[in-house]
């Protein structure tokens, strides 16, 4: 028996965790969570958005507070109940904010390559075409092709029709479990997910691709090596950032649904979803000297003040 697809209820398996390691992972999360908000805030706070790479990063900060909280509180929530259900309306809910963010990332860091790019390749034009208007625009544009992505890959999920109670083998509402667990034929959303995943992927990935062998070139041909030094210094927190986003989520992103049939998908999931925003800050704070710098005046700043006062 089927009820209409809005009375649908899901149960989230979740993690096959023994009841006395149930309190480990959930204070594990808890804690990585934790940090990843208070990492990006201080992040957001501390630099000085009037500056192109700044005004990138913050939005990269902003963004990230809301992709893990979109995920991670359910997750911790299903960590001490036994009661693991989500709504019809709440998975869709979650599925939708989800690959804004994942979508809105990956243009983001492709719009961020691309002002390493005319930095390091056209240093001279660089103010005039890095001016503030297009900064905003370049980013309004990431957030609104995130979104019309999401709407899209939704729309045709949305048409599915799923059982009563479907059990959905992962610990968030994601597009190829979703998929596994359909009643009618998903062959179509699934052409559209594949199609939309490879365009928000390889496009992005083709930009940041050519936008570092422009980059590499350009270093190579500095003379001094302490200034192809500090001329790769100033991207290679982006480029690490690139490597741990696209690694952990091409192979995932850019398959069809039969992979999801594993467990293993789910801590490679993780990866993507916990790990990788907690390492994102600290890679730009310990690998960018000008992030460090702007932290550290930050600091300094705060001190100075504190102690006026």
């Amino acid at each position: 028996m089927r009820n209409q697809t809005s009375d649908t209820e899901f149960i989230l398996l979740g993690f096959p965790v023994a009841p006395h390691l149930q309190l480990l992972f959930f204070m594990s999360f808890l804690i990585a969570y934790t940090l990843v908000v208070l990492e990006n805030v201080i992040i957001i706070m501390t630099i000085h958005l009037h500056k192109p790479m700044y005004f990138f990063l913050g939005n990269l900060s902003f963004l990230e507070i809301w992709y893990v909280t979109v995920i991670v509180p359910k997750m911790l929530a299903d960590f001490m109940t036994q009661d693991k259900r989500i709504s019809f309306q709440g998975c869709m809910a979650q599925l939708y904010f989800f690959v804004t963010f994942v979508c809105t990332e990956y243009i983001l860091l492709a719009a961020m390559a691309y002002d390493r790019y005319l930095a390091i390749c056209n240093p001279l034009r660089y103010p005039s075409i890095m001016s503030n208007r297009f900064c905003a625009q370049l980013a309004a544009s990431c957030w609104v092709c995130g979104l019309i992505t999401a709407a899209i890959k939704l729309s045709f999920i949305a048409q599915l029709r799923f059982c009563s109670i479907d059990t959905i083998n992962h610990y968030f509402c994601d597009i190829s479990p979703l998929l596994n667990v359909s009643c009618t034929d998903s062959s179509q959303a699934e052409l559209v997910d594949f199609i939309l995943a490879l365009m928000v992927i390889m496009v992005p990935l083709c930009i940041v691709v050519t936008s570092y062998i422009c980059i590499l070139f350009t270093v190579l041909k500095i003379p001094s090596s302490q200034g192809r030094q500090k001329a790769f210094s100033t991207c290679s927190s982006h480029l690490a950032v690139v490597v741990l986003f696209y690694s952990t989520t091409l192979f995932t992103y850019a398959r069809p649904k039969a992979m999801y049939a594993y467990n293993s998908n789910k801590l490679v999931s993780v990866l993507y979803t916990v790990v990788v925003p907690l390492l994102n800050p600290l890679i730009y704070c310990l690998r960018n000297k000008e992030v460090k710098d702007a932290l550290r005046k930050a600091k300094l700043g705060t001190r100075s003040t504190g102690e006026h006062s």
